[in-house]
Parts: structure tokens; C-alpha cells; sequence
């Protein structure tokens, strides 16, 4: 009999008609999983193999439009799911109340953050402090009938394939020898589902991620540290034996585990790879070509993707895998991913309330860090000859200089962008860029001539932590004499001021902390919830504390 070995996920809703959407599975051998609803909905996918694992993707159809349904997952008739005796109410399929006339259009609550690391065993206290994600989990489980989130945003770092936990490194030490490349981190496919097991096999994360919609994205730890942070330092990886095979395991893992379910049934049903790893009985070679041409040529795929939710639109961008690393034409986004970016932004201009950019890298940062990483640029450019060039590729590396402002002619497009789409009568009401990786949260708003609020809200970690001179470094970066040597920097690397200025208006918060935006009509509400210990630091009585709740727009006019 089939055995239900990782999920269910629940992954894509339908915000058009309200009446579909996808759950996710892994199973134990091959078989048909049939999703089973209490308002009669259902539907059913054969599996694909992958690795000798088998997983589906279940079309769910017939949902009735503005309802909360219970769902059970059937193996080969074998009913799985819910598992007898977790302790865990019903998991539901909420949609959105679309298509009925006379009512306004749904809002939508979005919780999202970054990096997290595996929360211990139960009973093992882990280093890095209650665990954001889960503690939500846990409160909305104890009370069914609180308000929910309609979507996760996981916006990087879901699992670190370079930093594992202490069972993990039991694990893979009883596999192979650590002592060889590359020791104590992720070699192959095999080790990377090991990495999803012990994050969403958690009972609290696996009971949310079964009733709360997610989208994902990846970034650097997905696969290793400063992943394409250079063209040098990629030269170097796909010098050495063990890289080849770690980078295609890590996106062919990504690809089954958290990209196909970013995909619509339509764009499911049009995807060539999908269809080809499902018509055969082992699809491990398509996906594995796949993931080969992606590394050689990244152009050739795209990861990222959009969503449009009632009035709402949110374009998830890849950071990460669509760089351009030539030091003379440095690139956060090749040409093609920057005109797509360009074109869903503008595409129904004036046909949506709000614009979230998913980004996994902050597009603002602290302005000394901002500096820092422009002057490092012009360094690696070799603007100061090549001895600063050596000097700037080891800072670069060393101090993780690689976001948006790392690569200036892209920081300089997508604040274009921001203002073009945030300017005139078809504006919005608000453009946000969504963003995690530098483990601490805060609030910044550029200062430009847009009809829009603009915002940077950046959320990190949901399950990690920050050294102390790290945390002291972000302090500086957005001080005054933070300022004033980022002035310093630019003098040397002669790069001038930045394209434009923003200035923080919340935070920096420091811990483990998930934000929500939650957006009706033209409105806009930010609230920021960090996880907290019990008061003698027990696993099971963390709770969440909210540091911040903030309007950010008026539901009916847009403005502050």
C-alpha cells in the first residue's frame, strides 16, 4: 500500500474564477493520489519519479468560490490524509470570493519572510531561538477560526543546503565519507530531499503548509553561499569535482520541491517539462537535462513568475540564476528577464490597486552597505587598477556585497521601473518590493516623484540568527556617520551619489519575525510579528509578538 511520505502542500489557488487550485505530494512508491473535498471538489494525478521518488501535483477543480472546504489526500485509494491522531484541525482550501456581482473585490493577506533553518527535534534545543513559522503555525492551529493568511511568500533560503543540522550531519556522515568534498554540506539529489524532509516534515509547518496557499523562490543557501556572486568566483566552482553535480541536484530539487507548484494549471498544462517527466516512467534524465542548460545558459529558463490576485499583482523576480556576472556588463537580470520584469509591471497599467515585487535580495538597503557595495563594483570593474580589483572581489565575497546596488545599472532600471509604474493617472496605490536575506527587518521609502507609496519592506529570518558585530553593522549603515563614510567610499570608487535617496521609517528589528501586508481596495496595513521564547524559554510556549502595526494607506483614497 502507498504511504504518503512528504506533504500535502497547497500550492496554487485561482484567484480568477476561484473555483481550482493544486496540492502537492510525495509518495513512497508509485501510485494515483486523488484529492478528496467535503464540498464534493476533487481531483486526481498519477506520479512521476524523480531519483527513485515519486511525487504529484493534484489539479483540484469544482470549488465553490468564496468557501472554506476540508480536503483528504487518498493513495491508491488508501486514505493518508489527515494522519489519524495528529492533533491538528481539518486542513482546508480557502478561496476567494470572485465572480459574484455586487460584491467588492477580495483582499488579500500576505505573511512572508526569508531564511529559515529547520526548527530541532522536539525536546533539542536549537541554537537559533523560536522558530516564526512554526509558532504561527501553532497559534492558528490552537484557534481555527482566527484570521488566516490567503498566501506565504517564502522568499529564499526554505532550506540551507551549505549549513546543515547536527542530525543532518549524522545522517550524511553514516552515508559517506565527510571527510571528502564537499564534507558537511548537500552532494546530490538524495541528500537535498533529506533537507526537505527534516523542514517540512515539522508537524506545525507541514500542517500550515497543507491549508495556507505558499510561493517560493529561491536564493543563495538554496544551493551554496554567495551563489553567482561573480564571474571569478563561478569560474572557481566549476573548477572543482563536487560542483557540477551539487548545482544541477539543487535545481532539480527546487524544480520539483518548491517551482512547479509556483505554476497555474494553464502554464502546468503548457510546460514541456512537466509533460515529459510525467509520460515517462522515470523522469530523472529530462530534469536532469533541464537543470544542465540552466546552469550552462541561464537565459534559456525562467524562474520567475507571476501572480495576479483580484486587483493585486505580484511579480516574483530570480535574483539569483538570471545574473549576468561578466564584470563589463554586470547584471542583476540578463536582458530577457529585465524586459519581462518591465513588461508584467506595465501590462493592465491602471488594472491593479498594488504591485508587490518579490525579490529575495533588498532592493534599498542601509545607505553605508548601499556605498559599499556600489564602490566594490567599480573596484571589481578594476575603476583603481588591478590590485583594488583583487581586493574588491575578496570584500566582495568575504562581506556578501551582492545586492541590487552590487550591480548599479540594474539598481538604476528597477528604480526607473518603480518610478514609471508609480507615476501618472494609471498608478497604483502602492508599489512594494518584498525582500528577506540580511536577517533583520525594516521599513524604507525612496524619496521620488511617484504618484505611489513606494516601500521596501524587508523581512529576515523566519528561522535563523545574526552576530552581534553584524547586527552592530546594520546599525551604522543606516546612521548618520553610516552616511557620511558611505560618502567616503563613493569618493574613492568615483561612482558619484546614488540615482535617488530613501530614508528607514521602521525598524531595523532584529530576530526571528514574519511580516504581513494586508491590502483592501487601496489600503494598505503592515504588521510585523516576532517569535518569542516562554518565559523559561520552552519550545512549546514560544508565542508572537507584534512590534509593529502600522496603515500605510487609506483603503479608499491610497494615501498615507
Amino acid at each position: 500500500m502507498a504511504g504518503l511520505r512528504l506533504g500535502p502542500l497547497l500550492r496554487h489557488i485561482d484567484w480568477d474564477t476561484g473555483g481550482a487550485a493544486t496540492i502537492w505530494v510525495e509518495a513512497d512508491r508509485p501510485c494515483t493520489a486523488v484529492v478528496r473535498c467535503a464540498d464534493g471538489a476533487g481531483g486526481s494525478a498519477r506520479t512521476f519519479q524523480i531519483c527513485g521518488h515519486h511525487y504529484a501535483l493534484v489539479p483540484v477543480t469544482g470549488l465553490t468560490p468564496g468557501a472554506t472546504t476540508a480536503y483528504e489526500v487518498l493513495l491508491d485509494g488508501a486514505l493518508v490524509w489527515p494522519a489519524a491522531g495528529n492533533g491538528f484541525p481539518a486542513s482546508t482550501i480557502t478561496t476567494p470570493a470572485v465572480g459574484r456581482p455586487g460584491r467588492p473585490a477580495p483582499g488579500l493577506r500576505v505573511t512572508f519572510g526569508s531564511c529559515r533553518q529547520a526548527a530541532p527535534p522536539a525536546g533539542r534545543r536549537g541554537p537559533h531561538g523560536a522558530d516564526a513559522l512554526d509558532t504561527l503555525a501553532a497559534r492558528l492551529a490552537a484557534d481555527p477560526g482566527a484570521s488566516r493568511p490567503d498566501l506565504l511568500l517564502l522568499l529564499g533560503d526554505q532550506v540551507y543546503a551549505d549549513q546543515l543540522s547536527r542530525e543532518t550531519r549524522r545522517w550524511l556522515a553514516a552515508r559517506r565519507d565527510l571527510r571528502e568534498a564537499p564534507g558537511a554540506q548537500v552532494a546530490d539529489y538524495e541528500e537535498y530531499t533529506r533537507l526537505y524532509y527534516e523542514s517540512w516534515l515539522d508537524p506545525e509547518i507541514r500542517w500550515l503548509l497543507s491549508t495556507v496557499p505558499s510561493l517560493h523562490v529561491f536564493d543563495d543557501h538554496d544551493v551554496i553561499d554567495d551563489w553567482n556572486t561573480s564571474e571569478a568566483w563561478l569560474a572557481e566552482m566549476r573548477a572543482t569535482p563536487w560542483w557540477p553535480e551539487r548545482v544541477l541536484s539543487g535545481l532539480m530539487s527546487y524544480w520539483v520541491h518548491q517551482h512547479l507548484g509556483n505554476l497555474s494549471p494553464a502554464e502546468l498544462a503548457a510546460d514541456p517539462l512537466y509533460a515529459a517527466v510525467r509520460a515517462d516512467p522515470d523522469g530523472t534524465d529530462a530534469l536532469r537535462a533541464f537543470a544542465a542548460r540552466a546552469d550552462a545558459d541561464p537565459a534559456s529558463v525562467r524562474w520567475s513568475y507571476r501572480r495576479d490576485f483580484g486587483r493585486t499583482r505580484l511579480l516574483m523576480v530570480d535574483t539569483r540564476a538570471a545574473r549576468v556576472l561578466a564584470e563589463d556588463g554586470r547584471a542583476m537580470l540578463d536582458p530577457a528577464e529585465q524586459a519581462w520584469l518591465r513588461e508584467n509591471a506595465l501590462a493592465g497599467h491602471g488594472d491593479y490597486d498594488h504591485l508587490l515585487i518579490g525579490s529575495s535580495l533588498p532592493w534599498l538597503m542601509p545607505p553605508l552597505i548601499h556605498d559599499a557595495e556600489v564602490w566594490n563594483a567599480a573596484l571589481c570593474r578594476g575603476e583603481r587598477g588591478a590590485r583594488w580589483a583583487r581586493i574588491g572581489e575578496d570584500l566582495r565575497r568575504r562581506s556578501d556585497l551582492e545586492h541590487w546596488a552590487a550591480f548599479p545599472a540594474s539598481f538604476e532600471a528597477l528604480s526607473d521601473l518603480i518610478e514609471e509604474v508609480g507615476t501618472g493617472p494609471k498608478a497604483p496605490a502602492t508599489v512594494f518590493v518584498l525582500s528577506g536575506d540580511v536577517h533583520h527587518a525594516y521599513v524604507a521609502e525612496p524619496r521620488i516623484p511617484s504618484t505611489a507609496r513606494v516601500f521596501q519592506l524587508t523581512c529576515s529570518p523566519v528561522h535563523n540568527s545574526i552576530h552581534t558585530a553584524v547586527k552592530w553593522g546594520f546599525r551604522l549603515g543606516w546612521s548618520r556617520l553610516g552616511r557620511w563614510l558611505g560618502r567616503g567610499f563613493s569618493r574613492h570608487g568615483r561612482t558619484g551619489r546614488p540615482p535617488l535617496s530613501w530614508r528607514r521609517t521602521g525598524g531595523p528589528w532584529f530576530g526571528n519575525q514574519l511580516m504581513t501586508l494586508a491590502l483592501a481596495g487601496r489600503g494598505a496595513r503592515l504588521r510585523l510579528d516576532q517569535a518569542r521564547p516562554g518565559r523559561r524559554g520552552a519550545a512549546g510556549t514560544a508565542r508572537l509578538v507584534t512590534v509593529l502595526d502600522r496603515e500605510l494607506t487609506d483603503p479608499h483614497t491610497g494615501r498615507a
